[in-house]
């Protein structure tokens, strides 16, 4: 990201940049900004394009086109598939960009060992968008405060975060309805997070997991229908439900070889608190529980997939199974 940043304000332009990771505020913040730098403004010499089918022979066209009375033409190319399926005659033609183009990749899911990865690594940036540490959200949401004249306690930060979850763009809405909720006060407290920040939906899922394993399958069954109505599509709460088994799966091993909370929580690269919330949790289940919920998770989505089940059915039946 540092380079991005050292590249705009220099206004010294790579031919060929590569955005892509999980976290999509960043993405989409860095690609607004690199867009603003590069055309400032000028829509005459800007090609966007979205999604796969995209005609190689056709970017290679307009990259090779001399822009319209400015310094540089951008390509702004988004969700293509390029980095995830074969795409030589992109990849070959990345060594002879022209000086007066630039292009920039923006995608969620990349292959490292695909060549568009290599080629726009060896010719231009790569830079992974990765959802950032507890440190690095509360330094960020601090500055944001800080900018409207409010003060919050470390504590109450690490409740406000254990709520909005490391997602940015929803911890900027939850921070938006703080600085409106406390209008005229400059300190921020724990009864206004809890009054005005809204549970994040994996705090939804950890309780769905507990109610599953424990067969508490009414309860269970009385989340996924808040999650449904709260517009959430069955198949990214069976993700969801999924990537909790995993988790757990991987704090039972880490805490059965002696590790502690901040030692589980760096090496699964997750905030200490969502640590400190998920060890009890891996304590209440035996290993082969969570391993026979991780095997079912995987058969649902095999069953959706393959045409077996409708996604809404799969999950339910995941919810009332009893291992």
């Amino acid at each position: 990201m540092q380079t991005l940043a050292q590249d705009m304000k220099e206004h010294s332009f790579k031919p060929v940049y590569l955005i892509y990771g999980e976290e999509v505020f960043l993405k989409n913040s860095y690609k607004n900004r690199m867009k603003a730098a590069i055309t400032g403004g000028d829509t005459v010499n800007l090609n966007q394009f979205e999604g796969k089918g995209i005609d190689i022979k056709e970017l290679i066209s307009l990259s090779d086109t001399m822009p319209f009375f400015a310094e540089k033409r951008l390509i702004l190319i988004e969700d293509s598939g390029f980095f995830k399926s074969p795409a030589e005659e992109l990849a070959a033609y990345l060594s002879q960009i022209p000086d007066t183009t630039c292009m920039i990749f923006v995608e969620s899911e990349v292959d490292k060992r695909s060549k568009m990865f290599k080629k726009v690594k060896e010719v231009g940036y790569v830079c992974e968008m990765g959802r950032q540490d507890l440190g690095q959200l509360a330094k960020w949401a601090g500055t944001i405060l800080s900018r409207e004249g409010k003060k919050i306690t470390g504590n109450t930060m690490e409740l406000f975060l254990s709520k909005t979850g490391d997602d940015m763009e929803n911890i900027k809405m939850e921070l938006e309805k703080l600085i409106s909720y406390t209008l005229g006060r400059d300190i921020i407290t724990a009864e206004d997070v809890e009054t005005i920040c809204t549970e994040r939906v994996t705090n939804k899922i950890f309780d769905m997991v507990t109610a599953i394993v424990n067969r508490q399958t009414r309860k269970a069954m009385d989340l996924y229908e808040d999650l449904l109505t709260l517009k959430e599509p069955p198949m990214r709460i069976l993700f969801l439900i999924a990537r909790q088994f995993n988790q757990l799966l991987q704090v039972k091993e880490l805490m059965g070889k002696g590790l502690d909370k901040g030692s589980i929580a760096s090496k699964l690269k997750i905030p200490p608190f969502a640590a400190g919330k998920i060890m009890p949790q891996a304590r209440s289940f035996s290993k082969e529980a969570i391993l026979s919920y991780v095997n079912l998770c995987v058969d649902a989505e095999e069953a959706v997939k393959t045409g077996r089940l409708l996604d809404r059915l799969a999950v339910e039946l995941l919810l009332t199974h009893k291992y």
